[in-house]
């Protein structure tokens, strides 16, 4: 399986970036996001998710390490001041600062958002609806979700679904289409379009379909 924090599909100036230091931000971070950060290297960079108590996704970041004391998150264009309001809703007599700047741009490239499609990698706003998908049907929990790290908001929903292998209902998936589908249309009854470019898009497909391809890190 690969990690694909640092791939080529990851347009960097549609980055919104969060920094967030101070004596409490290890233990803080570690008690809001889904990643295991304790045994973190500084430069290191992992996938986590920042989840709603009921489970369902708010944010989908990077969170590297930039010092003993301070955290870089970055995410999806548009999405910085979700990340800044969640990280920050339980903050109460807590040690750490959070400074967030916008990206440069607010739209990925057009090369960078076909080789995601291609790759399979969902973004925020597109295959992911703040507040409202859960994780498990998105593929990236094997690579953004530790199950042995310990307790943080949203964790219940995750770990029953893990526990009791239970299928999503839908599944992130690659399709091949004809030129000119659109985001929302309905493949066969089967899947809904969520990103296109060219003759390749993703889609959510219903639970028991074998339409299109899994995402590469999931190969």
């Amino acid at each position: 399986m690969q990690n694909p924090a640092n791939l080529t599909f990851i347009d960097e100036s549609a980055r919104d970036r969060l920094i967030v230091e101070g004596d409490d931000a290890l233990k803080y971070l570690q008690s809001q996001i889904s990643q295991e950060i304790r045994d973190i290297e500084i430069a290191e960079t992992r996938w986590t998710l920042l989840l709603a108590p009921n489970g369902k996704i708010d944010v989908l970041a990077r969170i590297t390490r930039t010092a003993d004391s301070a955290f870089l998150l970055d995410t999806d264009a548009g999405f910085g001041e979700t990340l800044e309001t969640r990280i920050n809703r339980f903050k109460i007599r807590v040690k750490a600062d959070s400074s967030l700047a916008h990206a440069e741009n607010s739209t990925p490239s057009p090369n960078h958002e076909a080789a995601r499609i291609a790759a399979g990698w969902p973004r925020m706003g597109a295959e992911i609806v703040s507040g409202e998908t859960i994780p498990a049907v998105t593929g990236v929990v094997a690579l953004s979700v530790n199950f042995t790290k310990g307790c943080y908001p949203g964790q219940e929903l995750v770990e029953r679904m893990d526990s009791r292998g239970a299928d999503a209902p839908k599944v992130l998936r690659i399709i091949d289409v004809p030129n000119g589908t659109k985001v929302g249309q309905r493949i066969d009854g089967l899947a809904e379009v969520t990103s296109v470019s060219g003759t390749t898009a993703l889609a959510y497909v219903k639970r028991g379909s074998d339409l299109g391809r899994l995402p590469t890190h999931l190969d």
